[in-house]
C-alpha cells in the first residue's frame, strides 16, 4: 500500500485511537504487527496515518486489543471508512491555510467545543459584517481583495453548519469583556454583533460567558484557544491555540489538561449566563 503523504485529520485521528488504544491493551508494535502478518513498520505508518488500514485488519486489531463496545468500534469503522473523503472545506483549499483546514475538519466531528476568546468574538458565533471586519483588519495585504474576503466570510458562515447536525455542536464560550468593546467595522456592526452574540445565548446548545475586566485571572491568559471533544470517551480531547503566525495543536493528555484546568478556572471566575447576557446588553448601551 502507498505511503499517504497527506493524510486527512480523520486518518490521524484513526491513527492515534489505534496506537492509545494498543498501549491501553498492553501490546507493543511488534505484537500488533505479527498478530497482522505484516511488518512492523507498516504498524507504524498505519499509527502515523501514512498508510490506510482495511476492515479486516481494523477487526482484528480491535479484537486483539479486546475492545468490545460495539459503538466505539463502528466509530473506528467508519473513520477507516470516510478516511480519505474531504469535507466542503476542501474546495477552498488555495485560499484556506492548511491549519485551518484541519481545525474545520476537527470542529465538524467535534461533538463540544469549549473556547476562550481574549479579543473578539468566537468565529461560529460571528456575523458576515463582523467577520468581513475582522478578516480585512487581520489581513492588510488582501483587504482589497473582495473575492479573497468574501470567500474568508462563507467559510466562516458554512461552520455554522455544525448548529444544524442531527445532534448540533455544543458549545460552550467564554470571552474577555474586552472583545465587546473591540470596535470592528462601523458602529452598527458591532451592534448587530453583539445583539446576535446575546441572542444565540439563548440557544440550548450554546453557553456564553463573560470574563470581567476586572478579574485577576486575566493575567493567566495567553491568547486564545478551544477545547475539542469528540463522541467517543475514548478519543482524546484536541486543544488548538492561535497565534500570529500559526495554530499550534495539543494532543498529548497532559498538554489537554493544562488547557482544560484552565478553562475550569475561567469558568468559576467568568460571569454566570445571565448576567453574561445583560453585561452584552449594557455594551450595545454604552455604544449610543
Amino acid at each position: 500500500m502507498a505511503v499517504n503523504r497527506n493524510p486527512t485529520v480523520r486518518q490521524r485521528r484513526l491513527g492515534r485511537m489505534l496506537r492509545d488504544l494498543r498501549i491501553a491493551a498492553g501490546k507493543t508494535l511488534a505484537q500488533a504487527a505479527e498478530e497482522l502478518a505484516c511488518a512492523e513498520s507498516k504498524m507504524s505508518r498505519i499509527e502515523g496515518a501514512q498508510s490506510g488500514i482495511r476492515p479486516l485488519d481494523l477487526r482484528v486489531l480491535l479484537a486483539f486489543y479486546g475492545v468490545d463496545d460495539q459503538a466505539l468500534r463502528a466509530r473506528l469503522q467508519e473513520l477507516a471508512r470516510h478516511g480519505r473523503e474531504r469535507g466542503w472545506w476542501s474546495k477552498y483549499e488555495d485560499t484556506l491555510k492548511p491549519a485551518y483546514a484541519d481545525y474545520i475538519a476537527l470542529e465538524w466531528d467535534a461533538s463540544d467545543l469549549y473556547v476562550v476568546e481574549t479579543g473578539l468574538i468566537p468565529g461560529l458565533l460571528q456575523t458576515g459584517e463582523y467577520t468581513e471586519a475582522v478578516i480585512r483588519e487581520q489581513r492588510p495585504d488582501r483587504a482589497d481583495d473582495f473575492e479573497y474576503v468574501q470567500e474568508q466570510v462563507k467559510v466562516r458562515g458554512q461552520r455554522r453548519q455544525v448548529f444544524a447536525r442531527p445532534a448540533p455542536l455544543r458549545l460552550w464560550a467564554i470571552l474577555t469583556e474586552a472583545s465587546l468593546r473591540h470596535r470592528m467595522g462601523s458602529p452598527d456592526v458591532m451592534r448587530e454583533q453583539l445583539d446576535y452574540l446575546a441572542t444565540q445565548a439563548s440557544e440550548t446548545n450554546i453557553q456564553i460567558q463573560v470574563l470581567p475586566s476586572a478579574a485577576p485571572i486575566n493575567s493567566a491568559l495567553y491568547g486564545p484557544y478551544g477545547i475539542l471533544s469528540f463522541p467517543e470517551p475514548a478519543e482524546t480531547d484536541v486543544v488548538y491555540a492561535d497565534g500570529l503566525i500559526d495554530t499550534v495543536y495539543y494532543e498529548e493528555p497532559a498538554q489537554v489538561e493544562i488547557f482544560t484546568t484552565l478553562f475550569r478556572r475561567l469558568n468559576s471566575e467568568a460571569l454566570p449566563a445571565e448576567e453574561s447576557i445583560a453585561r452584552i446588553r449594557a455594551a450595545i448601551q454604552e455604544m449610543d
